[in-house]
């Protein structure tokens, strides 16, 4: 079930009516209410992985509470441990099993040895690398006296499983979730009228943007050996922003149903392709993660601290192990490993927290650096991008050898049958927009924001691309 499908649409009005009117008398009531919702709309998907879902919150919850209740180091380390290794466990077995079988059999036959790995015929279950990620966070903290262990299990397996956030994030803290699950909430109508603005906005990022973007770059990325200049490098643009309006638009749909519900949520986009330099961009793309993995990671290899060995050696760490995270590929690990060479210069020159202040334009020439700034961090990581949508390293430089080889920027008719360059005023109207409304989470609520929200539904109407379903990208993370 889809947040932009049918299916959804019918969905959560029950759950909202639910919510507010027949389950409104306690915080608990509240809580179960969500939390058969949360497992009604993960059965949808495979009803078969629920015990996956079941067994991983019992895991962390139980192993919560013996690592606090363990009188000495020793059994605090054991239950630590347990979880850690059964969690991360359970994701290589899914998710990374038949990929190291792989490598590993190809790397015997090139040395001229024959191997036929014994590989799992499974579907990677969805979500599992963000409800793992939950519950890691939470004994972490748990073990490192951050946090004292929940003991209502029916809170837990909220924080757990709540649904906006259950199969593509954000990345939620014990921290910050928890406290909200504790309470009863109470209906706000500000707060409600804001979460269908975001969720809108959310929307037109998904169906207009991402999903029109993506029949142009596969047509191109598809098709690349037969591709000029021209087309792609607006393949890459193209990806781009798929990429970025799919996920921020499932963020933002996550977020603003939240907001129905009377929950806050982590925000997880701020903006990024307003970056000035790729550290910024890190602070503002996927930032339930990248903070992930900064406190339960870098910090703990000793982030920017000591030599300048150290720094080089957490920094290429911390972005393969994200870009492995993404999935079992080596085009993901190569685009971790080009982020973390963006990444390095700065932090070695000291310059990666340079861009800490919100951007200003104004008409003076330090206004042009600021702009030439922003382009080149977009160009930089629209190069990264290339090796996240191919569909082998060897397809990527192809792609971007070709890009310099081949010199042509004519147009050209592409297999979505439109020409390549018929989307760019609609990706410029969309950033256009963005800039203006930076300062805010989405551009609808506001001044004016009856009738923003009756252009944005109109938008999602007249644009939107239906004729080719398209699920989230990070569905399959």
């Amino acid at each position: 079930m889809f947040f932009n499908s049918l299916a959804f649409a019918i969905f959560l009005p029950i759950v909202f009516f639910l919510y507010w009117f027949v389950f409104n008398k306690t915080k608990s009531t509240q809580n179960v209410l969500l939390i058969i919702a949360s497992y009604y709309f993960y059965s949808c998907w495979d009803w078969r992985f629920l015990f996956l879902l079941v067994f991983s919150t019992f895991l962390d919850y139980y192993t919560g509470i013996r690592i606090e209740k363990s009188n000495n180091e020793k059994g605090r380390k054991f239950w630590f441990w347990l979880s850690v290794s059964v969690n991360l466990g359970f994701l290589g077995v899914f998710k990374y099993y038949n990929f190291f079988s792989e490598s590993f059999a190809q790397m015997l036959t090139t040395v001229g040895f024959k191997a036929s790995p014994i590989l799992l015929d499974v579907v990677l279950p969805v979500g599992i690398s963000f409800y793992t990620f939950h519950g890691l966070s939470y004994v972490i903290d748990i073990y490192y006296r951050r946090i004292k262990a929940e003991y209502n299990f029916v809170d837990y397996s909220l924080f757990v499983s709540y649904f906006p956030l259950l199969v593509a994030g954000p990345i939620e803290r014990a921290t910050h979730l928890l406290p909200e699950i504790k309470v009863k909430r109470e209906f706000d109508l500000e707060k409600a009228k804001e979460g269908i603005c975001q969720m809108i906005w959310g929307l037109v990022k998904k169906v207009v943007i991402a999903d029109t973007c993506a029949t142009y770059a596969n047509a191109i990325f598809d098709n690349y050996a037969s591709m000029n200049s021209f087309s792609l490098i607006l393949g890459a643009v193209y990806f781009a922003f798929q990429i970025y309006g799919d996920f921020s638009g499932y963020s933002d749909m996550a977020l603003g149903m939240s907001k129905l519900f009377g929950l806050e949520l982590l925000r997880n986009f701020n903006y990024p392709y307003f970056s000035r330099d790729i550290a910024e961009f890190w602070r503002r793309w996927h930032i339930s993660l990248t903070t992930w993995f900064r406190d339960y990671l870098y910090i703990p290899l000793g982030g920017s601290r000591g030599g300048i060995w150290m720094k080089v050696r957490n920094t290429f760490i911390i972005f393969l192990v994200s870009g492995f995270w993404h999935g079992a590929n080596w085009t993901y690990v190569t685009w971790g490993f080009i982020n973390a060479l963006y990444f390095l210069p700065l932090l070695l020159l000291s310059r990666n927290r340079n861009n800490l202040e919100a951007e200003t334009l104004r008409w003076n020439f330090e206004s042009v650096g600021v702009i030439v700034r922003m382009l080149y961090t977009f160009s930089l990581t629209c190069i990264a991008w290339v090796f996240f949508r191919a569909n082998t390293i060897t397809d990527a430089f192809l792609y971007l050898k070709r890009i310099v080889t081949n010199g042509e920027f004519s147009c050209q008719y592409l297999a979505n049958e439109r020409y390549n360059y018929e989307l760019l005023l609609m990706v410029g109207l969309f950033v256009l927009v963005e800039w203006n409304n930076r300062a805010k989470e989405e551009p609808i609520s506001g001044k004016y924001n009856t009738m923003k929200l009756v252009l944005a539904i109109t938008a999602i109407i007249a644009f939107g691309t239906y004729s080719d379903y398209k699920e989230f990208i990070y569905f399959q993370f």
